[in-house]
């Protein structure tokens, strides 16, 4: 993504305008261009190439808009600029946010084959600017990255691999529980869940920064491919399970942020990697498992796997009473039903914290969505044989549920803990956002971060 950055002031200058204005900005800016611009200008066409009449060479690039306060303004512009240096024009806060556009808008992902990638480069003329631009979309291209990887690559060990790479970048420490071993060290759903699988499963750790700042601790559900288990999948629910390790991929992103970004904070990050298979090992549904956290939890449904391997990494992060705690996980299908794809959901036992990163996300133009810990529903999974069931006995409020049984392994009177059930994936393409993996609500939360502890 750095290639797409110069640092300079100067370039072709690209106005952003709204349509209204067209032929009054020409008659001003380029009036010689001004016939033939709108003579040749198709009637759809929002992306308009200036030339210098006299030279012939590009002089200026206007981008119309029905508003000028989408961050994605320029989102499309990678795939329409030809090649060059080009300049956004605007206040710096404008110019930010196109930019981030811009840079998201021109991801492509051509690991498995050639794509053509955007030649066009943008000239940030400040240096802090280009730096906050870099970390940011080099931590969504790296979560986009992880999603669209496909499981076969991108299994248990691999994300261990680039657990490692990260630690080395950032001068963390990162260690690994690995098959049998997680159950001497007592994680047993997670050992449960990832057993059946060739791929042995294992709880990722990384540890950065000073272990005087506050604590923040991240976990990502890292189930890297999801077969439902002995409850298998249809082949239409499990042809995009590549994307189950989506909250780890999140919490990742996340990490380089603040690590990049240099936060005051003691993190730690926590992912339960497994690969949910089938094999005569496999747990089955009926089958009681004790917890880490001590709690008995019947198997009502092995395709409900997701909060078994979180809930062992959620009690091992609490037993730290960190300052605060966030998760994310591709949890339920439930919370798409309720809100779409594009649209995270999330919970929060503390109300302040969640009102500070709803309006973060609305600043930032990164929408997040509030859900309620309805207790009420916490008897949808009650069980005749153990603590409880991994699941609810009905599927209307599944996301909930979900949130509910998560919310028996953390501590909310010591630890304030945010849980985001995110799709991490783009099921329809539009700017700056491709069809495949996508980090939803990580601007929003790391703004708040930032402004938690940085401020």
């Amino acid at each position: 993504m750095s290639h797409l950055l110069v640092h300079s002031s100067q370039g072709i200058p690209v106005h952003f305008i709204k349509e209204s204005q067209l032929s009054e900005w020409l008659e001003e800016n380029a009036p010689q261009a001004k016939n033939i611009t709108l003579a040749t200008r198709h009637k759809a066409q929002k992306t308009l190439l200036i030339p210098d009449i006299q030279s012939g060479e590009l002089s200026a690039v206007l981008c119309l808009a029905e508003s000028l306060d989408d961050m994605w303004l320029a989102g499309d512009l990678p795939a329409q600029l030809p090649q060059g240096i080009y300049s956004f024009q605007g206040d710096d806060a404008f110019v930010e946010q196109a930019a981030l556009g811009y840079l998201l808008g021109a991801y492509t992902f051509d690991a498995y084959k050639k794509v053509s990638a955007p030649s066009a480069k943008l000239a940030i003329e400040s240096e802090v600017m280009l730096k906050k631009l870099q970390d940011q979309a080099d931590a969504i291209y790296l979560v986009r990255d992880l999603v669209n990887t496909p499981a076969a690559d991108m299994m248990p060990q691999h994300m261990a691999e680039i657990c490692t790479e990260m630690a080395a970048k950032f001068g963390a420490r990162f260690t690994q529980i690995v098959g049998d071993e997680l159950l001497e060290h007592n994680y047993p759903t997670i050992h449960m869940v990832g057993r059946a699988s060739e791929n042995k499963p294992r709880l990722l750790d990384i540890s950065w920064g000073d272990e005087n700042a506050p604590k923040l601790t991240l976990v990502g559900k890292g189930v890297c491919f999801d077969s439902g288990g002995l409850d298998l999948k249809p082949a239409s629910g499990m042809r995009n399970m590549k994307k189950d390790m989506g909250g780890a991929a999140h919490v990742l992103g996340l990490a380089q942020m603040i690590m990049a970004a240099q936060l005051p904070v003691r993190l730690r990050v926590l992912i339960p990697a497994v690969e949910n298979a089938v094999s005569r090992n496999a747990f089955r549904p009926g089958d009681v498992i004790q917890t880490r956290k001590g709690l008995t939890v019947e198997i009502d449904n092995t395709d409900a796997e997701g909060r078994l391997v979180l809930c062992d990494a959620l009690a091992e992060a609490q037993s730290e009473q960190p300052d605060l705690l966030i998760d994310f996980a591709t949890l339920t299908g439930a919370c798409r039903i309720a809100l779409g794809t594009e649209l995270p959901g999330f919970y929060s036992t503390d109300q302040e914290v969640a009102n500070a990163m709803i309006a973060q996300g609305n600043a930032l133009q990164d929408p997040i969505w509030q859900l309620p810990l309805f207790d009420q529903y916490k008897a949808l999974f009650k069980s005749d044989v153990a603590d409880m069931a991994n699941c609810g006995s009905t599927p209307f409020g599944g996301s909930i549920t979900a949130a509910l049984y998560l919310k028996e392994f953390v501590e909310p009177e010591q630890t304030p803990w945010v849980h985001f059930d995110v799709m991490a994936w783009n099921i329809r393409a539009l700017p700056g956002r491709p069809i495949g993996g996508e980090g939803l609500g990580l601007r929003a939360t790391f703004a708040y971060l930032e402004q938690r502890y940085a401020s």
